[in-house]
């Protein structure tokens, strides 16, 4: 469920295509990697985080941990539903590189019954279990008038040639 945006390395440093970093974004750490860096760096209009450094050879290790993770928060999610007999579609999971956030992703809106299956994941894996329901992210978009061309202008902070669901947007509007 990959975004991409626009950041600047605190160190300065510029970072070239292809470069695995660790980057603080408005839901905390992650991982990313570098698309494109620009060559002459201009005063951007908007950041939507910062890069703190390259991935060390211990940052690969962890992300490859927290990645053996998800998959296992994946089966028991899966299993959970099955089990509570919540129709709803899990799309996937994802760990964020602090190691405390697991973000469920869901088609749609789930029965009230999710909340309770969610926190009992946190539990297990003694996380911060956050649902995501791809639908309604669909139907609202990253912000006002995602998937526009006046996106740009309003709150959304990754629309129009960013977003990775603004053509969704787009067509639905």
């Amino acid at each position: 469920m990959g975004s991409v945006g626009r950041y600047a390395a605190i160190d300065a440093v510029r970072y070239p295509a292809g470069t695995r970093v660790v980057v603080r974004t408005a839901r905390g750490l992650e991982t990313g990697v570098v698309l494109t860096c620009l060559e002459r760096p201009r005063q951007m209009n908007r950041s939507d985080g910062k890069i703190l450094r390259k991935m060390t050879t211990e940052d690969e290790w962890l992300a490859q941990r927290l990645d053996h993770n998800r998959e296992k928060a994946y089966a028991s999610c899966t299993k959970l539903l099955a089990r509570q007999r919540i129709s709803t579609p899990l799309l996937d999971v994802e760990y964020l590189f602090d190691g405390r956030t697991l973000c469920f992703y869901f088609l749609g809106e789930g029965p009230p019954e999710l909340g309770a299956l969610m926190r009992e994941l946190a539990d297990v894996y003694d996380a911060r279990a956050q649902v995501r329901a791809l639908g309604e992210r669909m139907e609202q978009g990253c912000g006002p008038g995602c998937g526009t061309k006046n996106a740009e202008d309003t709150a959304c902070s990754s629309c129009s040639t960013e977003c990775a669901i603004a053509s969704v947007c787009s067509s639905q509007r």
